[in-house]
């Protein structure tokens, strides 16, 4: 692989910061001036004049408008609380903006390419990480600051060498390369990856037999394979991999409900409050991503329960993230999403809309999610079958009617007019959505542009800024942070 810095418009890294995206972040009249602003903002992108040491990025994947709002009023509704995300608008604790977040080759984008954008500062096609279309290498955020000397963080409920975690840290032509991306993660030595996906490290699951795992503990790392484990590894400065899954972690409703989900798999909460404590031990401060990745998946099933309740313990990251950063004045946290995915809302419902809140309300009972309910559903089942499963993972009766379009969906002899909503999972999406009021437009990600929220020092920046292009935000953190001559 070539090492290329020139953008496709023909700037290298050094022209790009000086008169790309920093001539609209950081250099407005006042700070050119040296007078400063209102908000004491500094040409080093910080409030009266310190810099970030920590960087904790947050991206709920896939998140529509309408998931950051339903899993709002879920809280409020079932435990009388609102979501932290919100109320920090709410309490005008954060800076809000919209993001443009297409990728090269697209206004649509995947999850590689806007990782990727955040995570080199270029925008690339969809399907690669940190690479452009003619091979160019960028390097990527966390490695940037390593080499700082911070240290780096990766946190996800996807599996760790999924998209967007690689998108911080990875170099390859394609997303699934994934154990080409855990080999990078072990010759790069980053100190925590918390997550899912074993198997890219298990040489009983890799196709070359490499064992990562014991190449790992070689280089002093404590393995970590279970919730028991990684709250035994509290108080270490050892480096830590933990995977506690052996693809994704399970979905949040799913994990509530199984006994053997709830003792052996951290919650992201849990996992961002042990990283907290691990990182925040780093003289030189820190870089960490925190991803609720499965927010994603359950946008593209169409997963109601799956999307809100995933939703939620991101927002319980979120809530330990932020308590970390307010008890202290040196830590830039970021909060958003990569793209919309499916853009889910809750339908007026009802004469004036008044059976709207009920039906909602339904989705608290809810045992499984959809993804549960169709891996035991076949080509084989019945009517009485559809229905009973259905009953036990929702608390809801659906009709005959009902039951035999998914009978045929799963036999492959159904076809919706909009022939993207013919697989069962947009079959029984479309069901409970007589019952819970909440629809899809589809199940694939949408151009949307994004919720962007920001608090602590360098988030000044974007306080006057409404519209963010997605390739900002990496030189909003390396500016924020001092280590930009390390990104030229």
């Amino acid at each position: 692989m070539s090492d290329k810095k020139s953008t496709s418009n023909g700037f290298n890294r050094r022209d790009f910061l000086k008169t790309g995206a920093l001539s609209t972040l950081f250099a407005g009249p006042a700070i050119l001036s040296g007078c400063g602003s209102s908000d004491g903002v500094t040409s080093n992108g910080s409030q009266n004049g310190r810099k970030a040491k920590n960087i904790i990025f947050l991206v709920s994947d896939g998140m529509s408008t309408g998931t950051l709002t339903m899993a709002d009023l879920m809280l409020q509704r079932q435990y009388n609380r609102p979501s932290t995300w919100m109320q920090l608008y709410r309490e005008n604790r954060a800076h809000r903006s919209l993001m443009d977040m297409a990728s090269l080759d697209s206004v649509v984008t995947d999850s590689s390419s806007s990782a990727s954008s955040w995570g080199c500062g270029y925008r690339i096609n969809n399907g690669a990480v940190n690479m452009g279309p003619d091979d160019e290498v960028y390097t990527p955020i966390l490695p940037i600051f390593k080499e700082a000397g911070k240290a780096t963080g990766l946190v996800t409920t996807t599996e760790v060498t999924h998209a967007t975690p690689a998108g911080f840290s990875a170099n390859v032509p394609s997303r699934g390369q994934q154990d080409e991306i855990a080999e990078q993660y072990v010759e790069r030595e980053f100190d925590v990856i918390l997550g899912g996906g074993s198997q890219h490290f298990d040489p009983d699951e890799r196709e070359d037999g490499r064992d990562l795992f014991g190449e790992l503990e070689a280089k002093g790392y404590q393995v970590v394979r279970s919730k028991d484990q990684l709250m035994s590894y509290r108080g270490s400065s050892d480096r830590v991999l933990g995977t506690f899954s052996h693809g994704h972690v399970p979905y949040t409703t799913d994990h509530k409900s199984i006994d053997r989900y709830k003792r052996d798999i951290p919650t992201l909460a849990e996992m961002t409050e042990v990283a907290l404590e691990r990182l925040s031990g780093h003289d030189e401060g820190f870089i960490m991503q925190i991803e609720g990745g499965r927010v994603d998946h359950a946008a593209h099933g169409n997963d109601v329960a799956g999307l809100i309740y995933d939703q939620i313990a991101f927002d319980d990251a979120i809530a330990k993230a932020v308590e970390f950063a307010e008890a202290r004045n040196d830590t830039l946290v970021i909060i958003t999403t990569d793209h919309g995915n499916a853009n889910p809302g809750l339908n007026g419902v009802g004469r004036g809309y008044r059976d709207s809140n009920d039906m909602f309300d339904r989705i608290q009972n809810f045992r499984h999610t959809n993804s549960w309910i169709l891996s035991e559903l076949g080509e084989d089942s019945n009517i009485s079958d559809i229905k009973d499963r259905i009953h036990y993972a929702t608390d809801i009766d659906i009709r005959d009617t009902e039951a035999e379009v998914l009978r045929k969906s799963l036999k492959g002899e159904y076809e919706a007019v909009y022939r993207a909503r013919s697989r069962p999972s947009a079959v029984i999406s479309a069901i409970l959505a007589n019952y819970v009021g909440v629809n899809w437009i589809g199940s694939m990600h949408t151009a949307d542009y994004v919720e962007l929220a920001s608090l602590g020092p360098g988030s000044e920046v974007l306080k006057e800024k409404g519209f963010v292009r997605n390739t900002e935000l990496f030189d909003l953190m390396v500016e924020s942070a001092g280590v930009r001559e390390y990104a030229l």
